[in-house]
């Protein structure tokens, strides 16, 4: 069989979770699934096996590469899958019945909370080189983060976006992704939100919109107070000697802060 001719005989879905490693690697934990070739509800062949899938999965990985273009001191990469490749179907915990919504969903809950907050990155873009070093991250991830920075200024690499990613690590890719017909969209859930807030007001009607406010206003002051106009002008200083050390490295030879 072509592979052009596989959507006449099934469809292939995933969802694909990114979880970031104590060391700043990303792993990917996919979920990939196999329908009839309408729709979801639809029976696979049977054929299309387990089995089948896997070798599938391992075939792709073996052939999936993505060159680099020449880069002056770091020469031309080319980028393939690792050696960490674990292939295997999701059970149940119990016996080896039907899957269940349930623990798939489990299974992806599981890598999402185990990502958050283990790298201890930022959860914003970086403006300055000299940012990452007063950011509360581990010595490591600091490391990564001013890696980012210095390769982001090199032109070949301008696609790659590193500087306004180095926050991530250098990842651009979102936590959890799928393919279009794998489980829900989000105009569904937009959807089942509306009909919920419609229920909830009684007869089904749109909610009405002339929503009335109670306020009253009154003048308490303006600017800073005096406390507070003196941590302003000390902050501000601050923000000037670093501009002016900024300046004094970025005319050094090879450094970061250009």
């Amino acid at each position: 069989m072509t592979q052009s001719r596989v959507g006449e005989h099934l469809r292939l879905s995933f969802a694909k979770v990114a979880e970031y490693q104590r060391r700043g690697a990303v792993h990917f934990h996919a979920i990939i699934r196999v329908d009839g070739p309408e729709r979801p509800e639809m029976p696979s062949p049977a054929w299309a096996t387990a089995e089948v899938l896997e070798g599938a999965v391992h075939a792709a990985v073996r052939a999936v590469e993505v060159s680099m273009s020449y880069v002056p001191g770091i020469g031309e990469r080319v980028f393939r899958w690792g050696t960490q490749l674990d292939v295997h179907p999701i059970r149940r915990a119990l016996d080896d019945g039907p899957i269940t919504d349930q623990a798939v969903a489990a299974y992806v809950a599981k890598y999402v909370s185990k990502s958050v907050g283990d790298v201890g990155g930022a959860d914003r873009p970086i403006a300055s080189y000299e940012e990452i070093d007063l950011l509360p991250v581990s010595p490591h991830t600091r490391a990564l983060m001013g890696t980012c920075w210095r390769l982001g200024r090199l032109g070949e690499l301008d696609g790659l976006s590193l500087r306004a990613w180095a926050h991530a690590l250098g990842y651009r890719g979102h936590v959890l992704t799928k393919s279009r017909r794998y489980s829900t969209t989000y105009a569904a859930l937009r959807f089942q939100r509306v009909a919920h807030r419609q229920q909830a007001i009684g007869d089904g009607s749109p909610e009405p919109s002339d929503t009335g406010t109670d306020r009253s206003w009154r003048y308490v002051g303006s600017g800073h107070t005096s406390a507070e106009a003196l941590v302003a002008s000390g902050v501000a200083e601050d923000f000037s000697v670093l501009a002016e050390l900024r300046r004094g490295f970025a005319a050094s030879p090879g450094s970061p802060y250009a």
